[in-house]
């Protein structure tokens, strides 16, 4: 049997960062809370939390007083920001610059559009941790446009400046925008005029879709190795799954079916950018053994 691993698999740079902070905080000896979850990778959350990091949720965030706190890749509203010199918290800042840049960019594009001279559009997960950070720069004023149905929140009397959540699909953004586009042309008014797109998409999330769909192609299998609750492990996974029906979404080696490789003579395994290196390459360790046997 032969089983490659996909080259660019692995963690982001954003992802790298937070959790090499994290571990060099720990190495210290010192208590670090994380608000939310360090990565979307619940293996790794794990291996984390045993060198001592507590993940916390906002409500005891606001509870903790004279301590620190790593803020993870994905980001934070200003609030979080005003909670901690309140309560002396010390923070630990692992926000991608990627997502850095794109705060500032929707805060300035906010402020620019307030008095009426136009609104500001994200379009991405509800209730994601970057979003909701990316909607506190504008104190929650921006519309959210998760799908078509949204763009009805649209006031189409205005412009309208638009960014997507750096971890979405470039493909569901420009479609979004094209129908946004078309909403604008329908009633008379020049798109271009109208319209003021951001390209805001991550450049390793952007560029794995093109390498992910020949990788997908070439094996008979293919194995992506994700989070639960990754959102772009999920958007990776369908694009592997729109190129292989033979695709297989697992968070850890136990999760595997022997049975999906009768009569296959390939595996592809791959991640997404919230999944460690070093997992991916268990499995396919794994995966080795058994084969060997």
């Amino acid at each position: 049997m032969k089983i490659e691993i996909e080259e660019s698999s692995g963690f982001c740079f954003g992802v790298e960062n937070a959790i090499k902070l994290a571990e060099e905080t720990l190495a210290s000896g010192e208590v670090v809370y994380c608000l939310g979850q360090i990565v979307h990778n619940e293996i790794e959350v794990e291996r984390l939390e045993r060198l001592g990091l507590v993940t916390i949720d906002h409500r005891k965030f606001s509870e903790l007083k004279d301590c620190k706190v790593l803020i993870r890749a994905h980001g934070e509203p200003p609030e979080t920001y005003e909670i901690a010199e309140k309560n002396n918290i010390r923070i630990i800042e692992a926000t991608c610059p990627i997502v850095k840049k794109l705060q500032n960019r929707v805060h300035n594009a906010w402020l620019s559009s307030s008095g009426g001279g136009g609104q500001v559009a994200i379009f991405g997960k509800a209730g994601h941790a970057e979003v909701e950070g990316l909607l506190g720069q504008t104190k929650g004023e921006a519309i959210l446009v998760t799908g078509k149905e949204d763009l009805e929140l649209i006031d189409y009397s205005l412009p309208v400046t638009i960014f997507s959540q750096t971890t979405m699909s470039i493909k569901d953004y420009e479609e979004i925008v094209g129908m946004l586009k078309d909403n604008y042309r329908a009633l008379g008014k020049t798109p271009d005029k109208m319209v003021f797109i951001t390209r805001s998409i991550c450049g390793q999330v952007s560029n794995r879709e093109p390498a992910l769909i020949d990788f997908a192609k070439k094996h008979d299998v293919i194995i992506f190795v994700s989070g639960k609750k990754s959102s772009n492990g999920k958007m990776l996974y369908e694009v592997c799954k729109r190129e292989n029906n033979s695709s297989y979404f697992i968070t850890s080696y136990d999760e595997i079916d022997t049975g999906w490789f009768t009569s296959r003579d390939s595996i592809g395994l791959c991640g997404a950018t919230s999944t460690p290196r070093w997992l991916i390459r268990e499995i396919f360790d794994k995966l080795k053994e058994l084969f060997s046997a």
